[in-house]
């Protein structure tokens, strides 16, 4: 290359040069004429409708072990009925508007668990205090109500309608900081033991953080279609680490609902247990696949007893949705009201069939236990089925000072056995007391603890 040409080619370097932006300038607005897609206008839209919570409460303090003691009781004269120290609590949270007609509000129940007062702010910085209408712990789903001015109410999505990759924006308070946006992808569905009642968890990597809980996930449009609950942090820390979860908006409506019209959950009662169909189960009862939820035991002359189901059936599907597990049938069966009927597919001895059950009333699954022995008077007893696992005999409620208040028994005891026999119904309960009526041998399990409970 000769010098003319060199600098013809120096001359032409230099003026693309100059037409190059620095790095520092930020981003362009556009790109050969189209606009650079931004989530403003929507967050604009939807941020009114996401509103902080605060909350003050009280929580007892526990005592020094040797002040429940009656010997030190007694020397250094403690009276043995002081009452519960507490201490002051606060807590900080989200919420989402739902209806701004009604002033209705959708958060998390651990968010206002065990509050005096609730305090709702909303984005114009008004604050206004809040009603309690009810909680749902088995969902960690609440519904409180503020006064309707001001508010905007967010339009609803299809959880369901939701898969993996799809982009959501995650709305709340986290650490206190005010109303913040963070955006991902909806990373996992289904999601599962993070220990709540009903599980079916929408895993997004928008960060949540504490504070968040109870604030909308929404997806591009600006539909709900989440509420932020939890996340998992490694070691135990608060931070986020690009794994949050959101209960899908689908089942918090199904909660809402009755929270709004009864104040509480009531859910009906099913009647059967069910376990995973593992491949060796799937290769023993001839099924292809290994996608189900195996019936092991029915509650005699329970909803599912009356539908037909036996031990053996493998449901495949339950209220049009496809049951992968038995977590996946707990969560159907568990979030339906009394008198509903539940859809069914199944297979039972390698053939597919259909039926319906009916919700029963739990109210119609207790017994008084008066009814069973004079010595249990004072008792109400109930089917234990909430966590899926087995079927126990529960102490739903037990009257102070009565025979069986004396008797040891205590509010949401489980019983394991009486005289030695397994009771997993009431049929099994009266049996066993029966077996010996000089004494009653209970083995009682309470929280974590398992004893034995000796009834004369």
């Amino acid at each position: 290359m000769n010098l003319r040409s060199r600098c013809a080619s120096t001359v032409a370097l230099l003026a693309f040069l100059a037409t190059v932006q620095p790095l520092d300038a930020g981003l362009p607005i556009a790109v050969d004429g189209q606009k650079l897609p931004t989530l403003a206008d929507m967050v604009d839209r939807v941020i009114p409708g996401v509103v902080n919570i605060a909350t003050t409460g009280h929580v007892n303090v526990p005592d020094h072990p040797l002040l429940n003691d009656p010997l030190f009781q007694r020397f250094f004269d403690v009276p043995a009925n002081r009452g519960k120290r507490q201490k002051a609590s606060k807590s900080l949270g989200s919420g989402v508007v739902v209806d701004a007609k009604a002033g209705y509000i959708l958060t998390n129940q651990h968010v206002i668990d065990k509050a005096d007062v609730i305090n709702v702010t909303l984005r114009d910085g008004n604050t206004m205090q809040a009603k309690l209408i009810g909680v749902d712990k088995e969902t960690d789903v609440a519904v409180i109500q503020v006064p309707s001015k001001g508010l905007k109410a967010l339009p609803f999505g299809d959880s369901d309608a939701l898969r993996v990759g799809d982009f959501v924006v995650a709305m709340g308070n986290p650490f206190g900081l005010g109303q913040t946006v963070t955006s991902g992808i909806v990373s996992a569905l289904g999601r599962k033991g993070l220990g709540k009642g009903f599980e079916d968890f929408i895993q997004t990597d928008a960060s949540i953080n504490p504070g968040n809980s109870g604030g909308a996930l929404v997806d591009l449009s600006g539909k709900l279609v989440g509420i932020n609950t939890a996340i998992l942090s490694p070691g135990g820390g608060k931070g986020n680490v690009g794994i949050g979860f959101a209960i899908p908006i689908n089942m918090a409506r199904q909660v809402m609902g009755q929270l709004i019209e009864h104040g509480q959950v009531r859910r009906g009662f099913f009647g059967a247990q069910a376990q995973n169909l593992t491949p060796e189960l799937a290769k023993a009862f001839g099924i292809t696949g290994n996608s189900g939820a195996v019936i092991t035991r029915v509650v005699i002359n329970s909803a599912a007893f009356q539908a037909g189901l036996r031990p053996g059936d493998v449901i495949i599907e339950a209220h049009g949705k496809p049951v992968r597990s038995a977590s996946d049938l707990h969560n159907v069966v568990g979030l339906a009201k009394v008198g509903q009927s539940i859809p069914m597919k199944l297979i039972r001895d390698r053939k597919e069939l259909e039926l319906s059950v009916v919700m029963a009333n739990p109210e119609a699954e207790k017994i008084k236990g008066e009814k069973i022995d004079p010595r249990l008077k004072g008792a109400i007893f109930g089917i234990d089925t909430e966590e899926g696992e087995k079927t126990q005999i529960k102490v739903v409620k037990v009257t102070p000072n009565s025979s069986a208040w004396e008797a040891g028994l205590r509010d949401d005891d489980r019983i394991l056995s009486v005289n030695k026999q397994p009771v997993l119904d009431f049929p099994a309960l009266a049996k066993a007391v029966r077996s010996d009526e000089r004494q009653m041998l209970l083995n009682i399990e309470r929280g974590e603890e398992k004893f034995f409970v000796l009834v004369r």
